[in-house]
């Protein structure tokens, strides 16, 4: 059974940076899920922040294009989502998400994946 567990939020003020980190659970190729990042605000939806698709190609959220890299290191088992320029609207819980199957266009949607961690918080002060 996959497990993921994130680390890495934080309090940071606006302008700085954050890595969050995924770490999965051992043994699993991850190289071949599709594994994303999203995040839920308080009082709203969860988002699709950033994705790497399993053919190892990535997609952005528009509000994160260019700010948020996400990566990931098969050795480590570990997902990483480098976020720079943060601003108070990136406050938010952050979840990494996995799932086997090649999900394309659909990535955004939180229905499509099997696998999800518990989430770390995440607070940008102005």
């Amino acid at each position: 059974q996959v497990q993921l567990v994130e680390s890495g939020g934080g309090s940071v003020q606006a302008g700085g940076s954050l890595r969050l980190s995924c770490v999965g659970t051992k043994y699993y190729q991850y190289g071949r899920f599709t594994m994303a990042w999203f995040r839920q605000a308080p009082g709203k939806e969860r988002e699709g922040i950033a994705v790497k698709h399993n053919d190892g190609n990535t997609d952005y959220a528009d509000s994160v294009k260019g700010r948020f890299t996400i990566s990931l290191d098969n050795a480590k088992n570990t997902l990483y989502l480098q976020m720079n320029n943060l601003n108070p609207d990136d406050t938010a819980m952050y979840y990494c998400a996995a799932d086997e199957s090649r999900l394309g266009p659909l990535w955004t949607g939180e229905d499509e994946y099997n696998y999800w961690g518990q989430g770390t918080q995440v607070t940008v002060s102005s």
